[in-house]
């Protein structure tokens, strides 16, 4: 493949943990040097992550976003002061056979009811690295089941990656079209709306930015990912991500603990020499 893109990319979309930022969570001087390079050539910039709206502050503040975020993989979508556009929510019913499912497999679940991040044991395992990612603290409920009436997405939680892949396939039997599973780390899966996934991501800019999918560049490294992959016309792999998400991107670059968004942008859609 060469590195030059016909038609030209004028919307670059990226994933947030594991691509747009490292292992730590630390947004790099090139990744911003990257987006400022984007915006010089005239190619507008945005990301969309399974955190929260308000989790994604920390990147969108120093990278000046000025376009439609996609929080909750998509369940919500807000400008960048955080004012809704739109929200996809899940039903009460399909919300408790998504947490009857987790609970049968003792996953850990956690709710995102409206603005809520509901947990039942702040010492449950990643919630307090959680908090830290997202820069607010979950709400501690006896039942994150009480209220199901606002519910933009459920999260289970395990550190079992076997136990994870079953769960994230018997969410997708069990739920079929009324809702999307998709792992976003590998020890999250996130259940949301059918209609709340990246691959709705794109869709949705597509229609609100009047930008043609095929001139949208996409960039991940989860499963959750494949789904905008499909759906754009350039898509970047991460370096650390899994064969079979590889094997849907039209590119890889290298990891996201050696520069591998910057590297993707300048070297796939910029056109810059390695």
């Amino acid at each position: 493949m060469t590195d030059t893109v016909s038609p030209p990319i004028r919307l670059v979309l990226a994933d947030v943990d594991g691509t747009l930022v490292t292992r730590e969570k630390l947004l790099t001087d090139r990744a911003v040097a990257a987006v400022r390079k984007l915006r010089a050539r005239g190619i507008l910039f945005t990301i969309t992550s399974g955190r929260p709206p308000m989790g994604m502050k920390m990147v969108i503040d120093p990278l000046a976003i000025d376009q439609p975020v996609a929080g909750f993989n998509g369940g919500m979508m807000v400008h960048p002061d955080y004012s809704l556009i739109e929200a996809h929510t899940l039903t009460p019913a399909v919300a408790r056979r998504a947490l009857d499912i987790l609970r049968d497999h003792r996953v850990d679940p956690w709710v995102y009811n409206g603005n809520d991040w509901l947990v039942a044991d702040a010492g449950a395992p990643h919630v307090a690295r959680e908090q830290w990612t997202v820069k607010f603290p979950p709400r501690i409920v006896p039942d994150v089941g009480a209220r199901l009436d606002q519910v933009v997405k459920i999260t289970g939680v395990s550190d079992d990656l076997d136990l994870m892949k079953r769960v994230e396939q018997d969410l997708r039997d069990a739920l079929g079209d009324d809702a999307s599973a998709a792992r976003s780390q590998p020890y999250y899966v996130d259940v949301t709306h059918h209609d709340a996934n990246k691959g709705g991501v794109v869709l949705a800019l597509q229609r609100l930015l009047g930008i043609p999918a095929e001139q949208i560049a996409t960039l991940g490294d989860q499963p959750n990912d494949v789904l905008m992959f499909r759906r754009s016309g350039l898509s970047i792999a991460m370096g650390q991500a899994a064969d079979e998400v590889k094997a849907q991107a039209t590119h890889v670059t290298t990891s996201s603990e050696e520069e591998g968004f910057a590297v993707g942008v300048e070297r796939f859609i910029l056109g810059e020499d390695a």
